[in-house]
Parts: C-alpha cells; structure tokens; sequence
C-alpha cells in the first residue's frame, strides 16, 4: 500500500458493487464489556526478518550479510538490544520502546507449511490458512469470526480489495485509503438519489459514506496525506473505535521485495512499519490495552547478500506480536543458527516454527477461541504440524 490518501471514489465504486462497506450489526450487545481488538499486518513481497530481529550474536551473521549486516546494540547505526542475541532494526524505535514495556514479543525463525518461494502462490497460503496452495476458497481471520459467532465480532480490511485472509461466509467492511477528488461529494448525490430505492445498494452505500465520515476524511477535515503511515495507523484506529468499531482488521503492506539497495528500502519500510503501530496505539488510546497487533509476511529472504546489495527470495523469516494486550516479552520458538550445515537448501534461515502455531496462540488467547474450533474450522489439519502455541499473550 504506497498512496494512502482517502478515496471516495474506491469507497463510492465498491459500495456501488454491493460489497458491503458497512459492519454487519451485533446480535446483541456485549455482555462480557469491551471486545478484544486484533490486527494483522502482512508485510507483503517477503520481509527479510534477519534484517527486521538481528541476530547480531550469530557468529555467521556478518560473514553471511557482508555489506547488508545491521551493526550490533552500541555500535553506529547498531540494532536497538532485545535479548538472547537479537536486536530490532534501529528504524523500529517505537516497536523497541513497546518491548521495554513488555508489550512486543518475536518469533525469529518462523514459515509456511510448505517451502515455495513464489509470491503469489505463498501469499494464498498464509491467507488461507491450508495445509498448501488453494486448499482454503476463504481466509483463515474470516473463518474465526465464523467461529466466534459470525456476527458477533466485526471485521475490516484495509487496502483497494478484501484480502483472501478476510474472504469468507462472514461480513466484512472495507476501507481503501488512496487519491480523493472533490467531485466526489456531486459523484456521492448522484449515487444516493440513484440507489435511494434499491434495498441493498442504497443501505450499502449510505454506510459506505457513513464510514468515510467517521475516518475524518470526507473532503471537509485534513485529508490523509501520500505515505503518511502514522495518519493511516490513527485513520484505521478511528474505525475500531465506539459500539460499532472493528475487532478484527487486516492490513497489506506492499514493497518488501528487496532484490536491490535493500539497505534504503527496508529503512524506509521499517520506518512506516513503526509508524503505522505507533498510530494505532495513539488513536486507539484506552483499546490499545486490549489489541495485539500481528506482522507477518509469505517467506524470508536468502542467508546470503546477493550481488545487487539485496537478497532474493528465501524461506524463514521473522514474525512481530505487538500491543497493550501483550504481557510479557523475548523470544519465540527455537533459533537453528545461521552455521552452513544448518541452513535450509544452503540459503536460507531454516524455520524451526509453523506460523500457524502463532496465529492460533494468538486467537485462542486473545480472542477466545478453542482448541476445537482452531484445529478444525480455522486451521484445518492442523492439529498436528502446527500445534497451538501456549502462552504467548
């Protein structure tokens, strides 16, 4: 996601075409008070984890990276000192601040149940929640809002199309930062004299507006800004506050694919990462105490610095658990080094870590669901490769 200015044309054309911009209403109200928030990042393009948790007291991690190492904790431009030898990227300063508190923890060597390095095809699988390629026609987050009680949880996704990870039976919300126009608010009369009859487009786009309207970005306050992550963060907070706030919501960020100059990108990557949580603690305010925040990409990126001062497409990367929900801090799963016999295919971080163990901890700690359900309904067979973690919030 680069243009992050407010559309109404994306959120006029999509409300047009009946996809439902508006939440579905609760059964009842809560009883048990506030929901828990959850929201899930993936950092599409494949995230070089061993750039994001250092691990700067790896003897093989310098030699490997050359020129691409991040220095260790102390030393100029030096990873900013987690524990048992690891350290963020120094543009995660406020990810590292939430550390300090014990709200952020890692796991550095995690991956998909297959080994495919293709974006597209590895993409489905961390979206849909299968054993492999296309095995799911829905997304893992939209089946545990089906498990939970369909309407009883409100889900949101953020970007120009709903994501396969929240595609499914249960309804859905969208909002797509991006371009504004001002002919918008003529385009927006238009359309409501024209749907004003038509029982499911009309309400659909009366609440499409209705959310623009509570992001702030409807053309009479500040528009959102190109690249500012920081506003998107406090935007998409807005939408998960108040009675009809979101509880689940995914968001993409694109631009992790570093063949080339992987140095500058990442910074600038990272950075927006930073500001993006950031912005989201500050806008959610008394709700952060109850959010876990989940970053995730498809795959990692070689062992090895290639020729371009970049790295190519590899296998194990890293996994980030962030939020005021989040209790105690470090590590999470096992590190198999980066010595040469231990690397997967002699390239790659070898993971030692099914992520869908991570994303089932985190649901089933934070947002309730059970053994049962995770196993057969959420991730399917997944009872045995990629058992629920214990603990991680």
């Amino acid at each position: 996601m680069t243009a992050l200015n407010m559309n109404r044309r994306h959120l006029l054309a999509a409300a047009s075409a009946g996809v439902g911009l508006a939440f579905a209403g609760r059964v009842a109200a809560q009883t048990n008070g506030p929901t828990n928030k959850l929201v899930v990042v993936i950092a599409r393009g494949a995230m070089d984890g061993l750039s994001v948790t250092v691990p700067y007291a790896d003897p093989n991690y310098v030699p490997l990276r050359g020129g691409l190492a991040i220095a260790a904790p102390g030393e100029t431009n030096g990873a900013l000192a987690l524990s048992e030898g690891f350290g963020l990227h120094p543009a995660l300063a406020g990810l590292h601040a939430l550390y300090g508190q014990g709200q952020m923890r890692f796991a550095p060597a995690v991956a998909l149940p297959v080994r495919i390095r293709s974006h597209f095809d590895a993409q489905d699988v961390l979206e849909n929640g299968g054993e492999g390629l296309r095995q799911q026609s829905d997304g893992w987050l939209n089946r545990a809002i089906v498990a939970v009680g369909g309407t009883s949880l409100k889900g949101l996704s953020i970007g120009a199309q709903t994501p396969l990870i929240l595609r499914g039976d249960a309804p859905v919300s969208s909002w797509a930062p991006g371009g504004q126009v001002r002919d918008g608010d003529r385009i927006a009369s238009l359309l409501q004299d024209l749907y004003v009859e038509d029982p499911m487009l009309g309400q659909n786009l009366a609440r499409g507006l209705a959310t623009e309207q509570l992001v702030g970005m409807d053309g009479g306050d500040q528009r959102l800004r190109r690249n500012d992550v920081q506003g998107l963060g406090q935007a998409v907070a807005k939408l998960m506050t108040g009675p009809e706030g979101a509880d689940i919501v995914a968001v993409s960020l694109d631009g992790w694919d570093t063949h080339a100059g992987q140095r500058a990108q990442l910074q600038t990557r990272l950075t927006g990462l930073d500001q993006l949580i950031s912005g989201l603690k500050n806008g959610l305010g008394e709700a952060w105490s109850r959010t876990a925040v989940v970053v995730a990409t498809e795959f990692g990126r070689t062992a090895r610095a290639n020729g371009t001062q970049g790295t190519d497409h590899g296998t194990g990367s890293s996994l980030l658990l962030a939020g005021g929900a989040v209790k105690r801090g470090g590590p999470i799963g096992d590190w198999p080094t980066l010595a040469d016999n231990r690397l997967f295919e002699n390239r790659d971080l070898a993971p030692t870590l099914d992520i869908r163990s991570v994303f089932k901890g985190v649901l089933r700690d934070h947002m309730g669901l059970d053994r049962a359900a995770l196993d057969a309904r959420v991730f399917p067979g997944s009872a045995a490769e990629a058992p629920t973690m214990d603990g991680l919030i």
